[in-house]
């Protein structure tokens, strides 16, 4: 019994770890453009079924409870928080913040479509709208080397008024990605998600159509993280990890006890 509290207790220390290290990860993006918090959820290991409930006790009569001895906590896995983070004002014309569900498409130096909510787009050399890093948007839009007062809708069309033109030219609109379960997506780092079987195929359209959100230009999305929040469960998750470490010493000297006494 003394050995399986031991384990017992590993595996509370293991789960208080992966938790902190959760929480940690927030607080680090507090300031991360359209970064998501993340939960860590936890499940319980198996059982050991040393009596079954129901079963005989004597000829005539049943155990009523039955007697089970749990074998820990594990990981189940993190849940990305999905709430709207606070839209700021930046007063750049290529910031962008989606008001609402939905994701920006980029294209992934291997082909593939990346998504992210992160909208503190750039111009390439070449005149493309793309991230930070380089990663063009998806539909590309060229904006052209003698475009002027450059502006995107709501529902993302990029308009911009050319030299030696009247009036504004429209140069493309911006498409936003919905998921079934946006929580399915695979975090890879640099503001990306992936798609994933969990997440579903996406649901690609036009702002502010069928519940996507709509742009909000000049904007950027902040992070989501409560820093009060993740610090009432930094304290709660040492406090817990504090607990499982004293009951390993407690367990060990009951074991010590026990040595010495036989």
């Amino acid at each position: 019994m003394s050995f399986g509290a031991l384990h017992v207790a590993r595996t509370g220390l293991d789960a208080q770890g992966f938790r902190m290290q959760v929480i940690a990860n927030n607080l680090a993006n507090v300031n991360t453009t359209g970064f998501k918090r993340d939960r860590a959820s936890f499940e319980t290991l198996g059982y050991q079924m040393m009596t079954l409930a129901g079963a005989s006790s004597s000829a005539d009569n049943r155990y009523a409870t039955g007697l089970n001895l749990g074998t820990g906590v594990s990981l189940a896995g993190t849940a990305r928080i999905d709430t709207q983070g606070t839209l700021t004002a930046t007063g750049n014309g290529l910031d962008v913040a989606i008001e609402g569900a939905g994701y920006f498409q980029v294209q992934m130096p291997d082909g593939r479509i990346g998504y992210t909510r992160a909208g503190n787009f750039s111009l390439s050399s070449e005149g493309t709208i793309v991230t930070p890093d380089g990663k063009p948007l998806e539909p590309q839009i060229q904006i052209p080397q003698d475009a002027t007062a450059l502006t995107i809708g709501a529902d993302g069309t990029v308009s911009a008024s050319i030299a030696g033109q009247t009036g504004t030219t429209e140069l493309g609109r911006i498409e936003i990605a919905r998921f079934a379960n946006a929580s399915g997506l695979q975090a890879i780092g640099n503001n990306i998600l992936l798609e994933t079987t969990a997440s579903g195929a996406p649901l690609v359209g036009g702002p502010g159509e069928d519940g996507r959100g709509a742009l909000r230009s000049g904007m950027l999305e902040g992070s989501n993280v409560n820093v009060v929040e993740e610090l009432v469960d930094m304290i709660e998750t040492q406090r817990a990890y504090e607990v499982n470490s004293k009951m390993i010493q407690a367990t060990d000297e009951m074991i010590k006890n026990a040595t010495q006494t036989l």
